[in-house]
């Protein structure tokens, strides 16, 4: 996996009894649009009958990273030293133990100590590839909404803002996996070129820079959008959302077999594993 989905908030560890009606999605995200490409029947599960899905070891480190950047940057530039961040890795990892299943997670103590080093390997990584001290971040964990082009609500939340002296934008994320090689950037930079263009939409500037900070391998990729991609890229998403519109209003969500297949949580409901779909909408007693 070239990204790790980091969980903004914690899922239950089991399935629950009951499900309530399906029900529509309001706006449209990077992920879930990810999602929805990616399979269909992956987006009903997780967006419209929202089952709950066990976290994996990968989401967590993802979430806790991302969490310790977050504080990291919000402490004065002199503090923003790799002790600073560790401190924060230590002092949220302490807040999450209580919503997760550690020996679901790791059954061994050589697990969880192995996670624990990579954890904090990527933040000695992070350290190699930027000076955060030198660093003017306008604002963290930014939420984005609007209403794009063909009735597309759309959201998302960009880890990063800086802008400069100039006025100049760049919008920053960061990933725990490794940077994908170049005929698959494309892809990675959908979930850029979607914050991009909202906050075009919303604070009527292209971002200058769009960067992917892979804390896996230690890469970057930046990338310059310009007004003709984004309003490409805005008819694709307005497609997208139409075709999600339509799946949702029939029913019909076609499973998408693909290597990613290996991490979902959803096989026993996936006829192209040998498992039966869920009815639509959903009400059923789950076991």
């Amino acid at each position: 996996m070239y990204g790790h989905r980091s969980l903004r908030f914690l899922r239950p560890m089991a399935y629950p009894r009951t499900m309530s009606h399906a029900r529509r999605p309001s706006q449209l995200s990077p992920s879930r649009a990810n999602d929805f490409q990616q399979c269909p029947l992956l987006y009903r599960y997780r967006s419209v009958d929202r089952l709950p899905e066990p976290p994996s070891t990968a989401q967590v480190a993802g979430t806790l990273v991302h969490s310790a950047l977050e504080d990291l940057f919000r402490s004065a530039p002199g503090e923003r030293t790799p002790e600073t961040a560790l401190q924060a890795v230590a002092t949220r990892w302490k807040s999450m133990q209580d919503s997760l299943d550690l020996n679901e997670l790791f059954p061994s103590a050589g697990e969880l100590d192995e996670w624990k080093r990579k954890v904090r390997g990527h933040i000695e990584t992070y350290f190699r590839l930027e000076a955060p001290d030198r660093l003017r971040a306008e604002s963290l964990e930014r939420l984005v909404t609007t209403q794009l082009d063909g009735d597309t609500p759309a959201k998302g939340f960009i880890d990063r803002v800086e802008v400069n002296d100039d006025g100049m934008v760049r919008l920053t994320d960061y990933k725990t996996g490794k940077c994908p090689p170049p005929r698959f950037q494309d892809k990675a930079l959908f979930q850029m070129r979607f914050y991009a263009l909202v906050w075009w939409r919303v604070e009527g500037t292209i971002p200058a820079t769009l960067r992917l900070v892979y804390l896996g391998d230690g890469k970057i990729l930046d990338h310059r959008p310009s007004s003709v991609e984004l309003e490409d890229f805005e008819s694709e998403v307005a497609r997208l959302w139409k075709d999600i519109s339509a799946a949702i209003d029939t029913g019909i969500f076609p499973p998408r077999k693909s290597r990613l297949c290996d991490w979902c949580h959803f096989q026993q409901y996936c006829p192209e594993f040998g498992g039966n779909e869920l009815p639509y909408p959903l009400t059923t007693v789950l076991a």
